[in-house]
């Protein structure tokens, strides 16, 4: 049995298989790019006013100018302007030939066609943005492994990149083991319970952006489970089993994952809830084993395997998705292994909530995410800073 921190360290150091498929720019928001971008032209691409105003050309001492014309942004012909001329000038707007400053129309009084300013209001090179000092043409805008956000769809699409290379995200299987487990829909017979982690691992998996997800129900007996994680792991890149993974006479997860040759990385944790996790690999396959109780599998899925597909994914901060907040109630426990508990922020403060046992969904209803109280710490004092996984 190994402690939390070292399973961690055991998952980071995976070598995963990933892939590179291209998409849209509207469709790659959540992906990380699997190479650096390039800006397709000069941004801006041409010298164009800042400000709603008039363009000239700028000489010391000059406080007045003959209008000879106007230009709104997207205008294509443009006066060529001589000394002593200006014309009306608009946001993004191009300047015209001759011209190298703008003075914003708050400044000026029009008279016709002549117009009147301070001279010390009219700045040379005032207001004007030149053509390429945001990027120039084949400068890189964003590089490997950035995280597509609204804001870089925006400048990517200003640079007229359409298309991205990001990082795939693995196939999926889920297995749901248990006897006992019956679909949504269906009557409960006596000793039947309904498939709780099957959705619950489907949403947080299409949270995860993961679309290919095979959701499959084994019944407890060793030689079909065996059979379908052949099946699943022949067909995915990530499995996940629920329930099975503990050593009643009905649980043959862990045979399974030895018959079909899974290398072991660790079985047992000093956590709670979700003591009993498993995780292996197999050329470039990864296998996660959950307990069967829903807040053990949520648990063990949120501090795992959710990184593990986040990284699979390209984020190179998966394992650091947490904050460090203040406990806001005095907290204690009896035994030496690390916990995670459902809880929310109340007023900048976590709150552990009442219904911790692993079978009890209730506070999930309520929880913001997951507190983490250290395996070392036997009572945590109000304040104390703790790590807060938000969800």
């Amino acid at each position: 049995m190994i402690s939390v921190n070292e399973a961690k360290a055991i998952l980071q150091k995976l070598e995963l298989s990933r892939n590179v498929q291209v998409l849209p720019i509207s469709s790659a928001q959540g992906f990380f790019l699997a190479k650096p971008i390039s800006s397709q032209l000069d941004v801006p691409s041409f010298d164009n006013s800042a400000m709603d105003g008039y363009a000239f050309s700028w000489e010391e001492g000059v406080s007045q100018l003959e209008l000879v014309g106007e230009a709104a942004a997207g205008a294509a012909e443009l006066p060529k302007l001589g000394k002593g001329q200006a014309i009306r000038i608009f946001t993004g707007a191009p300047m015209p030939s001759g011209a190298d400053s703008v003075i914003m129309q708050e400044k000026v009084e029009r008279n016709g066609n002549r117009i009147r300013f301070n001279p010390e209001d009219a700045v040379s090179g005032n207001h004007v943005r030149y053509r390429g000092t945001q990027c120039k043409k084949g400068d890189i805008i964003a590089e490997a492994g950035a995280k597509i956000t609204p804001g870089l769809v925006s400048l990517l699409a200003s640079v007229g990149v359409k298309e991205v290379p990001v990082y795939r995200v693995p196939k999926v299987a889920v297995i749901i083991t248990g006897n006992e487990i019956q679909d949504l829909g269906n009557k409960l017979q006596a000793g039947q319970i309904y498939n709780a982690n099957g959705p619950a691992l489907d949403s947080w998996l299409r949270k995860l952006q993961v679309d290919e997800i095979q959701a499959i129900k084994v019944p407890d007996q060793k030689e079909a489970v065996v059979e379908t994680l052949a099946r699943a792991l022949d067909q995915n890149d990530l499995v996940i089993f629920t329930g099975g993974i503990s050593v009643g006479d009905y649980d043959f997860v862990k045979n399974a994952v030895e018959e079909n040759q899974v290398e072991q990385l660790f079985y047992k944790l000093k956590q709670r809830p979700g003591k009993p996790l498993y995780a292996g690999q197999k050329e470039g396959k990864v296998i996660f084993a959950l307990p069967g109780n829903p807040g053990s599998v949520l648990s063990c899925f949120l501090q795992y395997v959710k990184p593990v597909v986040q990284a699979w994914k390209g984020d190179e901060e998966a394992w650091n998705h947490f904050q460090e907040l203040p406990l806001a109630q005095d907290f204690e426990k009896k035994i030496p292994l690390t916990q995670f508990l459902k809880a929310r922020i109340q007023n900048g403060k976590v709150e552990v909530l009442q219904g911790q046992e692993s079978f009890n969904l209730i506070a999930f209803g309520l929880a913001d995410g997951f507190v983490e109280i250290p395996e070392e710490s036997s009572v945590v004092e109000s304040g104390t800073l703790l790590k807060f996984y938000p969800w």
